[in-house]
Order: C-alpha cells, then sequence, then structure tokens
C-alpha cells in the first residue's frame, strides 16, 4: 500500500507523463526561445531528467510567422541547403527563407538547439508542433496543460487600443487647440 496522498500521486504522474506546452513565439527572439523549447524537449525542466532516457515533453510554437531576430540577423544570417545533385548548394538569407516558410526558421533555431546527439534528435523533434499563426488545430489545443513564458514581453501596438484607453491615457498636458499653424 502506498503512503502518497492522492494529491502527491498526482503530482507524480504529471512528472512521468508527457505533458504538451504552449509557446507564444510572437515578438520573441528566435535563438533564445530555441534554447528553452528544447530544455522543454529534452526533458531539462523535470525531476526525472536523464540523458540516457526520452523524458520530453510535446511543444506546440505559434505565431511563429511573428518571431524575431535580434540586430540586424533578418539580413546577415544565411541558410545552408543543398539538394544533393550536383551544383545543388544553396545559401539563403533569413528573411528570403521567412517568406517561403513562416515556420521553417523556429524550425532550424530549434533543431539546432537541441544539440548533435545523432538520431535522438530527431525524436526530441518529432515532438515540436509549429504554427505560423493562432489558428493551432482543436485536437491540439486539447491535449495542451500549461505554457511556457514569454522570454520578452509583448507591447499592444497603437492600433490595438480602443479609443477609451487612448481617451483616458493620462496627459501630461494638454494642447492648445491653435497648436499646429497651417
Amino acid at each position: 500500500m502506498s503512503n502518497l496522498s492522492p494529491y502527491q500521486r498526482v503530482q507524480q504522474w504529471m512528472v512521468f507523463a508527457r505533458q504538451w506546452w504552449l509557446f507564444d513565439a510572437k515578438q520573441q527572439d528566435v535563438f533564445d526561445a530555441a534554447q528553452m523549447i528544447a530544455r522543454y524537449l529534452h526533458g531539462r525542466h523535470k525531476p526525472i531528467y536523464d540523458t540516457e532516457q526520452d523524458v520530453g515533453d510535446h511543444v506546440v510554437v505559434m505565431n511563429a510567422k511573428h518571431c524575431s531576430m535580434p540586430f540586424d540577423e533578418w539580413r546577415y544570417r544565411y541558410y545552408f541547403h543543398h539538394s544533393h545533385y550536383s551544383g545543388g548548394k544553396k545559401w539563403t538569407q533569413a528573411y528570403e527563407l521567412h517568406q517561403k516558410d513562416p515556420n521553417l526558421i523556429m524550425y532550424k533555431a530549434i533543431y539546432k538547439a537541441c544539440g548533435n546527439i545523432g538520431l535522438k534528435r530527431h525524436d526530441l523533434i518529432a515532438h515540436l508542433h509549429i504554427y505560423p499563426d493562432e489558428n493551432v488545430p482543436e485536437h491540439i489545443m486539447k491535449n495542451i496543460t500549461d505554457h511556457i513564458r514569454q522570454l520578452r514581453p509583448v507591447h499592444k501596438s497603437i492600433d490595438e487600443y480602443s479609443d477609451d484607453e487612448i481617451r483616458n491615457y493620462p496627459k501630461i498636458f494638454d494642447y492648445s487647440d491653435d497648436y499646429t499653424k497651417k
């Protein structure tokens, strides 16, 4: 007979269960986010983590189309592809690759962050689900148990504020009606 209370038993089950995590990549640095997502794919966030065992979780990434890169990485970062035919080497700039497939930049960053551990990397990537926008299929959303906190706060743009919020925003001073001259 187990001495665990029902609450402790559920906690233990949650540690051994494969959970589904949701990450919103909107305005997040793709490289920092990839490091954090790889941690969940490996299972390094769990107390039972072992390098020889697959204890990682599933991660669903949404808004991959709206990810960001530091500085001018969109222009200066190139990605390599080889078609396995003679003369099939190709280097593509990050922004061109992102225009062709909005998920590919995030996928490549996470793939690299998972490390060079041979065939295990493919098993980890199999638990990764990337979507370019907020339209995640319903059968995937039913599996999600928690979310991964974003690294950077996402601020609203000016057109996302309502008229009431703009009108009630505290002002330092009011401009006079004749402030601008025609």
